[in-house]
């Protein structure tokens, strides 16, 4: 998401609401360390289960990484096994990954459903029907079409796919997540608020989908206060936003998601005048991600907070 100017970033934040993806307590200073994957061609990366992107022609991909823990690094590519590694506290530099290749043709199906997510919805949800049919109790197909189903407003065929999806694995923090972003967009407040709490339940904790989700909802209540002349609820849900747009950046750690969450969080203090607080958030983010585009505007947010500051 880029985001040039301050009305632009309000904008885009509500496409990114009808979009919406435990560690120990939040603290700025977070140090990153660079990673190189090496791979097959146009394998998608995933780190603790939040996709990091896609390698090059070459089979390479370039991560900004937050240091500290054990982390799990998934890597899936078109015919081939889907693989998991740990990535250790200290390592850092080249990480090669070897690749096992696939015959299991209902593996196969769902990573060429995958590719067809983004140019025919249709085609992607037939095909992850036909990798169910060869592996009936393949849960991940249900939660992909679910997702599909949602993005064309189909919400009552994607709870279904969640349900099924369910039956399959009872707990399961990525399928509450997907059902709380259905009834956040269908409006049904309450039942978005639960499931959001058990996905983040469910992942222990660790759910930054949930935890956006959560946090988006949270603003939009503030804003709502806030036009209706309730400053002091408008306040209180802006401080439950950013609760929890803090743990969704930590849990993002890097990834290219929390580029856009790190802006809402420090956009939500500054509606609350929290300015010292909105800097920190803005210059973490910076550290992070120096040379995105919307460093740019972030550096201008700090300028214009400082200004403000100095009127006061």
């Amino acid at each position: 998401m880029k985001i040039q100017n301050r009305s632009d970033f309000l904008y885009k934040i509500s496409l990114f609401c009808g979009l919406c993806v435990i560690f120990t307590a939040f603290a700025f200073g977070q140090t990153t360390r660079s990673i190189t994957i090496i791979t097959e061609p146009k394998a998608i990366v995933w780190i603790d289960d939040v996709r990091f992107g896609v390698t090059d022609a070459g089979g390479q991909i370039t991560l900004n990484v937050v240091s500290g823990g054990t982390r799990k690094i998934r890597v899936r590519a078109e015919g081939f096994k889907e693989t998991t590694q740990n990535l250790l506290p200290a390592q850092k530099g080249n990480i090669k990954i070897v690749l096992s290749k696939t015959t299991d043709q209902a593996e196969i199906t769902f990573q060429q459903a995958g590719a067809m997510s983004s140019l025919d919805r249709e085609k992607s949800i037939a095909l992850y029907k036909k990798a169910i049919s060869l592996r009936p109790k393949y849960a991940e197909a249900y939660i992909e079409i679910a997702r599909l189903l949602s993005d064309n407003g189909d919400s009552e065929e994607a709870l279904e796919a969640i349900k099924e999806a369910r039956k399959i694995r009872p707990i399961y923090p990525e399928a509450s997540a997907i059902e709380g972003r259905i009834y956040k967009t269908d409006g049904e407040e309450e039942k978005a608020i639960a499931s959001f709490k058990r996905a983040i339940s469910e992942g222990k904790g660790f759910q930054a989908e949930a935890h956006t989700g959560l946090g988006l909802l949270y603003r939009e209540k503030a804003e709502t206060f806030g036009i209706t002349g309730d400053f002091e609820s408008e306040k209180e849900y802006y401080l439950l936003a950013v609760g929890e747009l803090k743990k969704a950046v930590q849990q993002l750690a890097g990834a290219p998601d929390a580029i856009t969450i790190y802006q809402l969080l420090g956009d939500s203090y500054e509606r609350i005048k929290y300015y010292k607080e909105a800097i920190a958030v803005y210059e973490e983010f910076l550290k992070i991600f120096p040379n995105v585009n919307e460093a740019v505007t972030v550096r201008s947010f700090i300028t214009q907070i400082k200004k403000q500051m100095a009127e006061q």
